[in-house]
């Protein structure tokens, strides 16, 4: 009977639950189940992912554009949505070469607020996530939006959008690669959860397929360790 709730849960997942989460699932279902009990269920019964890789450098910080200082210098913590936001491009490999993705994460509650896919990597790309992002949480002024130094976010536009807004833009240490690692890890879980396991045909098909995992898996469904094992959603309403 376990089992038949854990190949359940698995499969609801997308084949992306490992033990922590399994088990926390489990018991938000009524059942009483340890950890080492549900790996070894998934264990023995092939419940696993496998992940194959490729990799691409999406920042370019050789320009002459204005860099902003590093205001935000790894404090992540706020205490609630739309004070501090960070944005960041990263790709997915398809039958069509690569497809760039650019998202916008509130670390309030690391839900993806604004996201954008192009088969070019272009300062468009990252002001219409951006933009998205903009319209759906209508931030006040004040809001800390932080990015590396890549040309899309160093670009006249993209800063000028920020500051119509009232934002404060904040770019990373140069080669400090932990100011953008909660966003990083997003795209690791992406990648991991999705990316890694399927072989997109056309960047349609893997626009298509990202647009419904953030949309529909990763912000609403997904536990995070983080935030005590639910999701983005859930946790915004926790706390409003």
């Amino acid at each position: 009977m376990l089992l038949a709730h854990v190949r359940s849960a698995f499969a609801l997942s997308n084949r992306t639950y490992g033990s922590p989460r399994m088990t926390r699932e489990l018991r938000d279902q009524g059942l009483t189940v340890g950890r080492r009990r549900t790996a070894r269920l998934m264990q023995e019964n092939g419940l696993c992912a496998r992940q194959k890789r490729r990799f691409k450098r999406t920042t370019d910080s050789q320009h002459t554009w204005p860099v902003a200082p590093n205001l935000l210098d790894q404090d992540f913590a706020n205490t609630g949505p739309n004070q501090k936001w960070e944005v960041d491009i990263s790709c997915v490999w398809t039958r069509e070469e690569w497809l760039y993705l650019a998202v916008v994460m509130d670390l309030f509650s690391r839900r993806i607020i604004g996201w954008s896919a192009s088969d070019r990597l272009h300062r468009n790309l990252a002001l219409a996530a951006l933009r998205q992002a903009l319209v759906i949480r209508c931030p006040t002024p004040g809001l800390i939006c932080r990015s590396d130094r890549g040309s899309q976010y160093c670009s006249i536009d993209y800063q000028s959008e920020l500051r119509r807004h009232g934002a404060r833009i904040s770019m990373s240490g140069k080669d400090n690669c932990f100011d953008n690692a909660i966003v990083e890890t997003f795209f690791k879980t992406l990648k991991s959860e999705l990316a890694w396991r399927a072989v997109f045909l056309t960047r349609k098909e893997a626009e298509s397929a990202i647009g419904g995992y953030i949309e529909s898996f990763y912000n609403l469904v997904r536990r995070h360790s983080s935030m005590n094992f639910i999701s983005p959603a859930a946790y915004e309403r926790r706390a409003s």
